[in-house]
């Protein structure tokens, strides 16, 4: 199932949270090689400590999880604008109702042995349907993030179609674009359709998400 997980719910989830800590030092530390903050056998770091909600995709029993997403308001401090800020066209992007979405990662080996016919980029998917759902709940009109120009086929072909508004060289071996993804019940329905979702996933329980 998918579940956000507010500031005040922390405590309630401190096993999700403990598996998806872990799983971003997996990620983006041992695999990526990015140069980001360890604590222990966790990756987190100063936007962890800003109240984030966190986005977590996991089995009904609570043993594993499969993918999960940091989302932010951009009213506040974030890698958007303290680290990325270059991709940014003007500073409109930190506005109420503007969300930044990051840290997005899913488990390979947990999704393979319970959903064997899934591939990643189909996970990717149904992790960012969740998340728009999430913000169309919410009153979050807009998700903003970073990703690299290669990502924008892969998010066109799940139906998200964000709009590329600035990219800029320096942050590693390719560029980094900054893309803004509108929330509405139009994209929503376009994203189930290409990922053959037969309703809403965020809530849902995670087994019933693959399709046919």
């Amino acid at each position: 199932m998918f579940i956000s997980i507010a500031p005040d719910q922390i405590d309630e989830h401190a096993d999700v949270l403990d598996q998806m800590f872990r799983l971003r030092k997996q990620v983006f530390h041992d695999a990526l090689k990015w140069e980001v903050s360890l604590v222990g056998h966790y990756e987190r770091d100063h936007y962890d400590t800003l109240g984030p909600v966190y986005l977590a995709w996991y089995d009904p029993e609570r043993v594993a999880l499969y993918a999960s997403m940091r989302l932010l308001p951009t009213t506040g401090p974030t890698l958007l604008f303290d680290v990325f800020r270059e991709t940014m066209p003007d500073a409109s992007l930190a506005a109420p109702g503007i969300w930044e979405a990051t840290r997005a990662c899913i488990h390979s080996g947990n999704l393979a042995r319970d959903f064997p016919g899934m591939d990643a980029g189909k996970a990717f998917g149904i992790l960012a349907l969740a998340a728009i759902e999430w913000c169309r709940v919410n009153g979050v009109r807009a998700l903003v993030a970073n990703y690299e120009p290669a990502w924008q086929r892969i998010y066109d072909r799940m139906g998200a179609f964000p709009k590329q508004v600035g990219r800029a060289e320096g942050f590693g071996r390719q560029p980094v674009c900054c893309g803004v993804f509108e929330i509405s019940d139009r994209v929503i329905m376009r994203m189930r359709t290409a990922l053959a979702c037969n309703g809403p996933v965020y809530h849902r329980q995670a087994r019933e998400l693959v399709a046919a």
